[in-house]
């Protein structure tokens, strides 16, 4: 997200932890884009003009909780509602998205669990941001991880073993993996591939080596439709006797049609050339991954596969997230009683198209890729209040704890209201869990006291997505019958969406585990929400590990249990 100079006459100041926040960018379209942006189009001078704002009139809307809407001419200005401070206000129209983030697995954990029944193992885990691992055939015990390296033992030869991580709609990558094998194989040879446009175990792209029984190590570059396989490009020899155990790094960029490949000894300099260069259209997006395999007739199984390392450095979606629209959610300095004054009237008038950052653009600050804003204190000795977020850190099996909460995140210990005092987390910095990261927004960027813990006051918004559903400030929009996912006809952008979406820590009495913050319809006029989340490691308003939509028949769309707001 980079800085974009807005005009402003006569708007109100930008709170100071927020003076600094860049929200504007060009939409992420290409491997150098930004991976997350807002962005906001050729602006209307008449938004900046108050004079141009003629008398208001106001009118109560139908429905519950009661409504007030406020215009001027045939212009909707803005929605109050009754108990709550939100208010969404018409300002300059915004386009919200998100695009793949890059990542790192180095594989710091140790997989299978086998103290868990043999269905829930999972047999490589979680990548820290890029998706679930898939693992496939012949037998899951083949897979496993230890921290450093994930193995792929070849125990039969001609079955080939594949890797690949759950997010089918990269399309444009830049990723590499570095791998090696314990053996030199004999009879027939081994190889291992970096999988890409990857569909299914039949039809995908591949860039990979052939370790030979001569200790020769030559790269292919093949796509494999129904079982047919088609060299993209001759066999190249890359080394001669190379003994087991060595590492070798395949590098694979993918952008529209074009297909560049190279692979080197992981111990040796980079190639600055490409030993691949080809156009191919067959797989539009798909997977990223690899795979192993022994050929029929290798004689010293079983060989395996020790992967240490797999970098996503870039990638695309095929049809990123994107929410466009025209409301800027602002905050109260108290709950709206239902009763228009002159002194709301100035402050909906100085909050009329103004620029200043909302609740959504201080959201859209923790998404993949947002930059590091600090306190006004210089960089080295202030504190980070915005840039991408992190969910947290990892157990030894490689899943993220919860806990983070907002000054976690800034590595600040904090004193709540009923003098609680709770430390900084070194482990926890830069992160954020759900509630967290609604805490964060609502709390320490927008004003919404905070409580320590559960708090049932109604006044302060609780630690925990189990307390916010009943205690949080503001009020009710609507809840599930027990059956059905609330139909949420009043729902706005900024209102918390709380959802049971069975994290594993229900009890009798625990409904609610998770909690997020609607934005607003997407581009295909399904409604998409914010949230931290463990499979992408932070906020986000992708789809990676489960779509952040509220239609459709996803695991949110059908346990979203209350919509609230503050």
């Amino acid at each position: 997200m980079s800085a974009a100079a807005s005009p402003r006459t006569s708007v109100p100041a930008a709170p100071a932890r927020a003076a600094s926040l860049s929200a504007v960018a060009a939409a992420p379209v290409s491997l150098t884009s930004p991976r997350s942006s807002v962005t906001i189009g050729a602006l209307d001078p008449a938004y900046f003009t108050q004079v141009s704002l003629a008398s208001f009139t106001t009118s109560v809307l139908p429905g519950t909780p009661e409504r007030l809407e406020v215009t001027t001419g045939s212009r909707r200005v803005a929605i109050l509602t009754k108990g709550a401070r939100t208010v969404a206000v018409t300002g300059p129209r915004r386009t919200f998205s998100e695009n793949k983030q890059s990542f790192v697995d180095d594989f710091q954990r140790t997989l299978p669990d086998q103290a868990l029944p043999v269905l829930d193992r999972k047999y490589w885990g979680t990548s820290p941001a890029g998706g679930s691992w898939s693992t496939s055939g012949p037998v899951d015990t083949d897979y496993s991880v230890v921290p450093g390296s994930a193995t792929i033992a070849l125990t039969t030869d001609y079955a080939s073993r594949h890797a690949t991580l759950r997010d089918d709609e990269i399309t444009d990558v830049d990723v590499r993996a570095v791998a090696r094998f314990d053996k030199v194989p004999t009879g027939q040879a081994c190889s291992y591939a970096l999988s890409f446009g990857y569909q299914d175990t039949h039809n995908n792209y591949r860039a990979r080596l052939s370790f030979l029984t001569s200790g020769t190590v030559e790269l292919r570059v093949e796509k494999e439709v129904a079982d047919t396989v088609t060299q993209l490009t001759a066999a190249t020899a890359l080394a001669t006797a190379v003994p087991a155990g060595t590492n070798w790094t395949i590098r694979v960029r993918r952008e529209g049609a074009r297909i560049q490949v190279k692979a080197w000894r992981t111990d040796t300099a980079e190639p600055t050339g490409w030993a691949a260069d080809v156009t191919d259209t067959t797989f539009a997006k798909g997977r990223v991954g690899l795979r192993a395999l022994a050929n029929q007739g290798c004689t010293n199984l079983p060989v395996k596969l020790v992967v240490s390392r797999f970098q996503v450095d870039a990638a695309t979606w095929q049809q990123p997230p994107t929410v466009t629209h025209d409301i800027w959610v602002r905050v109260l300095p108290a709950p709206f009683d239902g009763t228009w004054t002159p002194a709301l009237e100035q402050i909906i008038r100085g909050w009329a198209g103004s620029p200043a950052p909302d609740v959504l653009a201080h959201a859209a600050m923790f998404l993949a890729g947002a930059p590091a804003v600090t306190t006004a204190a210089t960089p080295a000795t202030g504190k980070q209040v915005m840039g991408e977020a992190g969910y947290g850190y990892l157990d030894p099996q490689g899943y993220r704890y919860e806990g983070a909460d907002f000054h976690e995140y800034m590595n600040l210990g904090w004193t709540f209201p009923d003098g609680t005092y709770t430390g900084p987390s070194g482990k926890q910095v830069g992160n954020l869990d759900c509630s967290g990261y609604t805490r964060m927004v609502y709390g320490y960027h927008m004003g919404v006291p905070v409580a320590a813990g559960e708090d049932t006051s109604k006044t302060r918004i609780p630690r925990k997505s189990r307390h916010m559903v009943d205690y949080a400030p503001g009020t009710r929009i609507d809840r599930t019958d027990g059956t059905n996912p609330p139909a949420a006809q009043q729902l706005q952008p900024g209102d918390l969406l709380l959802f049971n979406a069975d994290s594993g820590d229900d009890t009798v009495t625990v409904t609610v585990d998770h909690v997020g913050i609607y934005l607003g319809a997407d581009t295909t006029g399904k409604r998409r929400f914010l949230s931290s989340r463990k499979t992408g490691n932070g906020p986000t308003m992708s789809d990676l590990g489960g779509a952040s939509l509220l239609d459709g028949t996803g695991t949110y769309a059908k346990k979203l249990h209350t919509v609230h707001r503050i």
